[in-house]
């Protein structure tokens, strides 16, 4: 398999790893606060799907013949999009206006070779964020960061940030940060995993 993950997403490489994906990981180098604006009114999983394929794109063009899997995650909380946290207080600024409300989180990911996006596909979870003293929020950042200075929601589902939510809608990796069940059978229709 020629597959390379257009990442360095500890948590897109774990996936793959586990589902015993080969593949290797090239980071895909953009800007992705300037392709989103360029989005103007798309929705959110719109936007998720874009960079995800902007990304397989732009690693597929120094690449020719590979399979590129480009993927994004995004959040929104009522009705405002949210991006990778700046600096500490910025992210303990996100954690204030999280709290207490539902996060929808938007996991996309796309197939792209030679130039041309082969295949994309976005997923949602809805995430019920638990009221969040300051208190909390200093505790938690005082482990957390800067290990989720990458992270659209200011959380790892498998560390700490679980303690952040009530209630989780959705599937487990759309949460990690890539549709993997999607993912996978897109790789076994193009003949890259065994049926």
């Amino acid at each position: 398999m020629s597959l390379i993950l257009a990442s360095q997403s500890a948590s897109r490489r774990a996936m793959l790893d586990a589902a015993g994906v080969t593949y290797r990981a090239v980071p895909a180098h953009l800007d992705e606060r300037a392709l989103e604006a360029g989005l103007g009114d798309a929705s959110p999983g719109q936007v998720a799907v874009e960079l995800a394929a902007a990304k397989a794109l732009a690693v597929a063009r120094d690449h020719p013949g590979a399979l590129v899997l480009g993927s994004d995650s995004l959040v929104e909380v009522d009705g405002r999009r949210f991006d990778k946290p700046e600096s500490r207080d910025q992210a303990a600024d996100h954690l204030r206006t999280f709290s207490g409300q539902e996060m929808r989180l938007y996991s996309a990911a796309a197939l792209a070779r030679d130039g041309a996006v082969l295949w994309r596909h976005a997923t949602l979870a809805r995430l019920t964020v638990r009221e969040l003293s300051d208190a909390f929020i200093e505790d938690y950042l005082s482990h957390e960061w800067p290990a989720v200075s990458g992270c659209v929601g200011v959380f790892r589902i498998e560390a700490r940030g679980v303690q952040l939510f009530e209630a989780i809608e959705g599937d487990h990796f759309t949460v990690l940060g890539m549709p993997l069940l999607d993912v996978l059978g897109a790789l076994r229709e193009a003949g890259e995993l065994p049926a």
